[in-house]
């Protein structure tokens, strides 16, 4: 019989590079840690410590009890990010990569004292991937560590961490049937496998068969009559592959039979039926916690995508805990799952890519929700697209086909790279990730990206793999603006998108970024260091922004509901102002003092003009739901819900300028003043300039016509206001420009 012993208590931990003897040594003067653990749960962050990236060491002592069986393995589910693990002084396993599991045999090397010693290591280096991203790169052990007892005669424990079955359903939806393959690994002679469930009708199935294992390998093949289909939030229903060996070890694993397909014109299918992928992203970690999560934090955090409605996830940026797989399978949330090739290529790194890849594949296989693999995101960010980087993505895609041939990989692009780069012909379909409307650009050429593209491209499948914009809940404005970190500009932001994606049910997946704000060591903004505030809830899991509601309203049909955005806006300095609301209801009924006011007919938001003279109770109704919020009429704007106070001076000092229509001025567009030779001078002069201040991101721009096409749609103004230029420099290049005559 199989027995795990979860190791989470009695561990020392030491915060300092040493030889392992010393980490033995002195563990006792360690400090005594529960694991799932990480150094890293409040660094980089408010309050906290400076961010710490090294080599520490956790060491624990194995009870004799422990220690008992024929044969016994360690796990380890998470170290991040390169381990190396010693048993008395002696080292017996490394592994590199800080997302997937690996295993040990210690059998042959326990002594009548045994002392556990694992090395744990998050430092910069030039060959094991995340190097470079928007995420801290947490330190730890900071998944659950076990020890595995089996027989002599056992499944394979320790080749890429597999689960040691693997089960293969292709499903046939006219027939009604489902071939399903399962495959052994073990050192016994025979297998006996089992598949149970029911059928559509309710019926049990009860499939079994004996199956002779040759040079450690066994495989048998069954049809599942009138197959019932793992068919997403309608009905994720799972069934179960077991295998058994004489010794009484077993391995099984939970598997969906489902039909998975994409067309460039329509979209992605689930069981043959139009299934638009529409949901967002998850980080893995949590606020004072860092990534070193129990199982309820993966059940809360599920309980959330199921309020939210969505139906997909995309689990960045590495391979996620197999508690989260089984909770997508069990919730019907249609899967995107990839390794941290992120940003930067490294040379030195291939192996590692392909290393983590095929770990990705082996252990998670199984798990019906997963759609697609992601072979990398923004790779090009900061790297060139050369032959180097075309091999090492093109090695990944047929790693990727080879070790699985029944799912399609894809990639998320930066909103850099040009729509011909020979890189967008590699995986089977793609994705890009726009920030048009926060980071450069109006939101309005997102539309007309995609427009082009899919216009262009009529047979690629294309995809939304990121959008999104920051938001303080601490800030506010009734007049929004990029850049402001305002919970209503992050909802206006989203409104555009959600309706820009409504219009292209071709898009095969759209992913908000992100659900939760997470951990980013090298962020300073919008009122908080360490964090990137574009989630749709806090870092604390505690509030959910006003977005949040407008993707509810618009995906969770179950659960009816109203919301007033602007709770957290009490203080307003204007004589109207206005109420918006989000409800998946199609009228809501608007009271002000009691009193009511408006009735409004429409779908998902809802925005009404109110008087405001003193404080109001607000209330919205719709078929038996409500919300209520007070506002009140103060005579000064409230400083507490202003970020960056500057932006205001920026935008206004233009409204007061007097300019000369027949001249130049910051308000043309960029393509509009370099098809004058002297303005496109004046410009290209500005350009230079940017450049050299801000390296490569410029030269990205620089060197990309797409980009550039889509730039010279912008107002200049606009342009330079996104760059962060200060207003009396807007206003020294706008004189310089109001003294070239249009042509």
């Amino acid at each position: 019989m199989r027995k795990k012993t979860v190791l989470k208590d009695g561990w020392r931990f030491l915060k300092h590079d040493m030889p392992v003897g010393t980490a033995m040594e002195y563990a006792a003067r360690g400090e005594a840690v529960t694991v799932p653990h990480t150094w890293n749960a409040a660094d980089g962050q408010d309050g906290g410590n400076d961010y710490h990236r090294g080599r520490c060491w956790y060491v624990r002592e194995l009870s004799p009890e422990e220690c008992a069986g024929e044969r016994l393995f360690l796990e380890i589910n998470g170290a991040a990010m390169s381990a190396e693990v010693y048993l008395n002084g002696e080292k017996i396993a490394e592994h590199r990569g800080g997302y997937s599991a690996f295993r040990a045999e210690l059998t042959e090397k326990l002594a009548e004292k045994n002392t556990l010693a694992i090395s744990v290591d998050n430092s910069d280096n030039d060959t094991v991937y995340p190097q470079k991203a928007d995420f801290t790169f947490y330190g730890g052990l900071y998944r659950s560590v076990n020890l595995i007892a089996v027989p002599a005669e056992h499944f394979e424990l320790i080749k890429d961490g597999t689960p040691g079955i693997k089960v293969t359903p292709v499903a046939d939806l006219e027939k009604k049937t489902a071939v399903v393959t399962v495959e052994t690994w073990q050192n016994a002679d025979s297998v006996e496998m089992t598949l149970t469930g029911v059928d559509s009708e309710g019926n049990p199935v009860e499939l079994r068969k004996t199956v002779p294992s040759q040079e450690g390998y066994a495989a048998a093949e069954f049809t599942i009559e009138n197959v019932r289909l793992w068919d997403g939030l309608r009905d994720p229903y799972l069934y179960t592959a077991s295998a058994r060996l004489g010794s009484g070890d077993e391995v099984s694993a939970g598997f969906g039979c489902r039909v998975y397909e994409f067309d460039a014109g329509k979209g992605f299918f689930l069981n043959g039926r139009s299934y638009p992928l529409r949901g967002v992203s998850r980080h893995q970690d949590l606020k004072g916690r860092g990534n070193a999560l129990s199982v309820e934090d993966h059940r809360a955090d599920m309980d959330i995508v199921r309020e939210l409605g969505a139906n997909t996830l995309r689990l960045a940026h590495y391979q996620h805990a197999q508690e989260f797989y089984d909770l997508c399978d069990e919730n019907g949330i249609v899967v995107w799952a990839e390794i941290p090739y992120i940003t930067m290529h490294m040379s030195g790194g291939r192996q590692n890519t392909l290393d983590q890849m095929r770990e990705l594949i082996t252990q998670c296989y199984n798990h019906p929700s997963i759609a697609v693999w992601g072979l990398s995101n923004e790779i090009t960010a900061a790297s060139t697209v050369n032959e180097e980087l075309l091999e090492n993505h093109r090695a990944l895609n047929e790693l990727c086909h080879r070790l699985d041939p029944t799912r399609k990989t894809t990639m998320a692009n930066v909103f850099m790279l040009e729509t011909d780069s020979p890189i967008l012909d590699i995986p089977d379909v793609n994705s890009y990730n726009l920030y048009f409307g926060w980071y450069v650009g109006d939101m309005e050429q997102t539309d007309e990206f995609f427009d082009e593209f899919h216009e262009k491209y009529p047979d690629k499948v294309m995809g939304f793999s990121e959008y999104g914009a920051d938001a303080n809940p601490a800030f506010h404005s009734s007049n929004p603006e990029k850049g402001d970190y305002t919970e209503e500009f992050q909802l206006r932001y989203h409104e555009h998108m959600l309706r820009m994606i409504e219009a292209r049910p071709w898009l095969w997946a759209t992913h908000v970024w992100n659900l939760f704000d997470f951990a980013a060591d090298g962020r300073d903004e919008g009122g908080k260091h360490g964090e990137n505030q574009k989630g749709l809830v806090t870092f604390d899991r505690g509030l959910r922004k006003d977005a949040f509601y407008l993707y509810k309203a618009a995906w969770n049909k179950e659960e009816p509901f109203v919301h007033l955005c602007g709770k957290r806006y009490e203080n307003r300095c204007e004589d109207e102002t206005e109420i918006a609301i989000c409800s998946n209801l199609n009228k809501i009924t608007l009271y002000v003092d009691d009193v009511k006011v408006a009735e409004q007919e429409g779908n998902v938001i809802f925005r009404f003009r109110i008087p405001l003279i003193g404080e109001h109770l607000i209330r919205a109704e719709a078929e038996g739901c409500s919300d209520t919020m007070v506002i009140r009429r103060v005579s000064e704007p409230d400083g507490n819900y202003i970020f960056n106070k500057s932006a205001a001076s920026v935008n206004n000092w233009f409204d007061a300028e007097e300019v000369d229509e027949s001249c130049f001025s910051v308000q043309d567009t960029l393509a509009e003043l370099r098809a004058d030779p002297r303005a496109g001078a004046v410009v290209e002069a500005m350009m230079a300039k940017a450049s050299a201040a801000r390296g490569d991101v410029a030269d990205a721009v620089k060197d990309n016509p797409a980009l550039q096409k889509m730039l010279g749609r912008m107002k200049l103004m606009s342009l330079l206001q996104q760059g962060g230029a200060d207003a009396e420099s807007i206003k020294q290049l706008n004189r310089v420009l109001q003294g070239i005559k249009k042509s």
